[in-house]
């Protein structure tokens, strides 16, 4: 470990003392979904389908998220179940997204998640209060006490150059994955040959023995255009694509892109910094270099989407719907135990 390593990770220390030394328990049980590093391991669709599998099941999740780049301040509702309440400048593309793709559960934004939970029970009708929290990249927020620990590691890329913050993406060191009680490797599809994943795993299971280990693929299942219209993956079959994005991993987007099952081309892709908030001339550069290649269409992500509105859009942008596709005793690990007293006001 380096000295700057050494620096970062005795904050991180110091951090994690003082919130355990102050955590605080919600009255509902809490599921934390994080990862490790910093970048996509594919957080809020994991959300996303561990919320829709929570109502599946009859129960009324809130997702709480500190809304990364989004400029509302202290707990507020991104929605009440009924849609967005408050758009990505204000809440950040990751909230709004999910308040899109979740009719029927509510989204708290706050950097306080505990707060946000009290939040969110308080300002509901008792009908609709939550039954339980879903802790959005909730794996280094030790403030917040929860059941479950749920962590996502990239198979693709697990652990980036394995240095710690700022010399490279481990926001802790790799001893740390202990905490998680479940583990999924996420992005199956997206690269890593079954003797690298073996050796993944193996790796996963010296530092943690007890954790429940799963695998995910991030598939993506529709394109969609601006005004919701939604296009089979095969609507992609002989037309060209100009790409771009501002996510933690752009090869990841070029990647799932490149995997849909239709003969297209990418002519090339723009990749900006994450959770870039997005201008008008930005467009226009978008727009210069796709028409410089000839594509006919230009193709983004959903959370890039979030980001675009308000601005003077070209009518041929798509964006490609992910979705997190994983084995249903998934969802029967991280939910067991949970229901007892998960309604009890």
């Amino acid at each position: 470990m380096t000295v700057l390593e050494l620096v970062y990770h005795l904050g991180c220390i110091l951090k994690k003392t003082a919130a355990h030394r102050n955590q605080k328990r919600l009255p509902r049980r809490v599921l934390s979904i994080g990862n490790m590093t910093v970048g996509g391991t594919g957080k809020t669709p994991a959300a996303i389908a561990l919320a829709k599998e929570v109502m599946r099941r009859g129960l009324k999740p809130c997702i709480l998220t500190r809304g990364y780049m989004g400029k509302a301040r202290g707990p507020c509702l991104v929605s009440m179940g009924q849609g967005p309440l408050l758009d990505a400048k204000l809440a950040g593309d990751e909230a709004v997204l999910m308040a899109e793709k979740l009719p029927g559960a509510t989204v708290v934004k706050g950097g306080n998640r505990y707060e946000s939970g009290m939040f969110a029970l308080n300002q509901m009708e008792p009908e609709h209060r939550p039954d339980l929290f879903i802790l959005d990249d909730g794996f280094q927020h030790w403030s917040l006490f929860r059941d479950k620990n749920i962590l996502l590691i990239d198979s693709a890329n697990p652990f980036g150059n394995r240095r710690l913050i700022p010399l490279g993406t481990l926001r802790e060191p790799l001893q740390e994955m202990k905490r998680a009680d479940v583990i999924v490797l996420t992005k199956r599809a997206s690269g890593s040959s079954p003797q690298a994943q073996d050796a993944l795993m193996s790796e996963i299971r010296r530092h943690n023995g007890h954790a429940s280990l799963f695998v995910a693929e991030h598939r993506p299942v529709a394109f969609r255009t601006l005004h919701g219209e939604s296009f089979p993956l095969n609507w992609a079959e002989n037309r060209t694509f100009f790409g771009f994005c501002g996510i933690g991993n752009p090869q990841s987007f070029r990647q799932t892109f490149l995997s849909v099952d239709a003969k297209k081309e990418l002519k090339g892709i723009i990749s900006f910094r994450d959770h870039h908030r997005y201008t008008q001339r930005d467009i226009q550069t978008v727009t210069r270099n796709a028409a410089r290649t000839g594509a006919e269409w230009i193709v983004t992500t959903e959370k890039d989407i979030m980001r675009l509105r308000g601005l003077d859009l070209p009518e041929q942008i798509v964006s490609l719907s992910i979705e997190f596709i994983t084995d249903g005793k998934f969802y029967d690990e991280v939910l067991r135990g949970l229901y007892s007293n998960s309604a009890d006001a």
